[in-house]
């Protein structure tokens, strides 16, 4: 299902190994200088990336720059784009919209000729439409609200799936592999877990499920033993969490501090580390629903590894989305053969087969990742483990 080969060829890692000057810009970026900081202004061709480097999800946003960092490091060992190095600009959103529109305006102040990036659908909202209004293509990483690529935005792209994907997948996933009749489904009330969550419900109606409890919980708060007592109260087979991993983690320790049994789920949100530090033993059996993580994925086994030499630690969920993003734009630039904005938005349209370490990438019309995957992990001995995958014909299986 998911392609053999990460994203650049033989020669290119030929290169990558014996060119001097472009080992010497690889390290520069893996040590976090600028990338193209020793050259003349003018002479880089400048991408975006903005996401949340501060708040409770500062942890996914650095995850998101080290895979652009890697990209870029990868690309300009090989030579670059149109004979000039990738320069990354990093820009804090805090995953809030006000500061969302403040980071993208500083970002067009900036000269980025196009954007790879984003993490809350929130913020990537009104990045989008900042961006629109400059011409400067976005391609999202890890944003999956449907909204994103419904607006007509002609700009916008993903290299990730959409929400009303993902909730279909979990509810097909709650009725088949799990045969749970009665279902709780929790969000936080933004963008993102809101729009997973109505996808969701919507889907486990359609398919006979009886959904007992939806409704919205408060970020930020240390206490929700309150909402899983009511929702206790209506024994659902399974709770479905749609929001992010850190009010996850405190939800499932409290649930089973509580003495609640059934199966606890979780969105594409939760499926950072930082779970388990929050809950302890409590994640162990959490199962989650998600786009494949990097270590799952056949086509990314360089990529991890390149990652955890670089930064001492294995990749989060997204970074290597990211990693396949800025790649991708690249490709656009070079095919253009143009910085111009414009350019390599059409350039980006007509990718059809680029092979990237998440699997072969193209765009539909919409901007959409044409063929997305997702897949369900479980927490297992403080780790993330595969665990079910659908075939071709929607069959499940194990994954080994």
């Amino acid at each position: 299902m998911f392609a053999k080969t990460i994203g650049w060829s033989g020669a290119e890692r030929g290169s990558r190994r014996t060119t001097i000057a472009g080992m010497a810009a690889a390290a520069a970026l893996l040590a976090g200088m600028a990338p193209g900081s020793a050259l003349s202004q003018g002479a880089t061709i400048k991408i975006g990336v903005p996401v949340p480097l501060s708040g409770s999800s500062a942890n996914a946003g650095t995850d998101i720059v080290n895979g652009a960092k890697l990209a870029a490091a990868r690309i300009n060992a090989a030579g670059g784009v149109l004979g000039k190095q990738i320069e990354l600009v990093p820009e804090d959103d805090a995953c809030d919209a006000q500061t969302a529109v403040q980071a993208a305006q500083k970002l067009v102040d900036a000269g980025v000729v196009a954007v790879a990036g984003g993490y809350c659908s929130s913020a990537a909202l009104p990045e989008s439409t900042t961006f629109h209004r400059a011409g400067i293509p976005y391609v999202l990483d890890a944003s999956t609200n449907p909204q994103l690529t419904e607006m007509g935005y002609d700009n916008v792209f993903r290299t990730i799936g959409r929400d009303d994907q993902q909730g279909p997948f979990a509810a097909s996933f709650i009725k088949d592999v799990l045969h749970a009749k009665h279902v709780a489904v929790i969000d936080d009330n933004t963008t993102y877990s809101k729009g997973l969550a109505q996808n969701t419900v919507q889907a486990l109606k359609k398919d006979g499920v009886d959904v007992v409890y939806a409704n919205s919980i408060t970020p930020g708060q240390m206490d929700y033993s309150p909402t899983l007592t009511r929702v206790s109260s209506l024994k659902p087979d399974v709770i479905y969490y749609t929001g992010y991993f850190s009010e996850a983690g405190l939800l499932v320790k409290e649930a089973r501090q509580l003495g609640l049994k059934m199966t606890f789920m979780g969105g594409d949100a939760t499926n950072d580390p930082t779970l388990m530090k929050t809950a302890g033993p409590a994640a162990d059996g959490m199962i989650i629903t998600t786009a494949p993580l990097a270590q799952f994925l056949s086509g990314a086994h360089a990529y991890v590894d390149d990652y955890t030499k670089a930064y001492g630690q294995g990749p989060g969920p997204y970074s290597v989305y990211e990693y396949d993003a800025v790649g991708v734009t690249a490709k656009a630039i070079a095919d253009a053969k143009s910085t111009q904005p414009a350019a390599i938005t059409a350039a980006l349209h007509k990718i059809q087969n680029y092979p990237g370490a998440t699997g072969t990438i193209a765009f539909n019309p919409k901007g959409d990742r044409s063929k997305a995957v997702y897949i369900t992990i479980v927490v297992h001995d403080d780790k993330f483990e595969p665990y079910q995958r659908q075939d071709a014909n929607g069959h499940w299986a194990a994954m080994k």
